[in-house]
């Protein structure tokens, strides 16, 4: 459901609970309403484990396809991460080292997303083999 959730900016279970809140009202055994929302955490899965598939078999045809396909995602995120703190690093920093507090979200945001998709991601992968 993390994927779910990231979509839905956490709200999976809100939205399991709200649907069920509507099919509540409209069923009218409660038979009925335990397996619609049982369908819907159903489908709520099927799609979490649909999209994790995807990144596998797109991360398995760049490793196959030869160096700088399986290599342009990281050398974009070395890239992009050297100019970013270039930049930040030299924004307005002339006389004394000071980052803008403008940029601090931005690193912490930054971290978050790579180290949790990187690293998290990766051991998910060797955990599921």
């Amino acid at each position: 459901m993390k994927i779910i959730k990231t979509i839905f900016g956490g709200g999976a279970d809100k939205l399991v609970e709200t649907v069920g809140g509507v099919l509540d009202n409209l069923s009218t055994s409660k038979e009925e309403k335990l397996e619609a929302k049982r369908l819907l955490k159903q489908l709520i899965l099927d799609y979490e484990n649909k999209a994790s598939q995807e990144v596998t078999k797109r991360w398995e045809a760049d490793a196959k396809a030869g160096w700088l396909p399986s290599n342009i995602r990281p050398l974009t995120l070395i890239f992009l991460t050297f100019v970013f703190v270039i930049i930040s690093v030299f924004d307005g920093n002339l006389g004394g080292f000071k980052i803008s507090p403008a940029y601090v979200p931005i690193y912490q945001t930054l971290l978050l997303c790579v180290y949790s998709a990187y690293f998290a991601g990766r051991s998910i992968e060797k955990i599921k083999k």
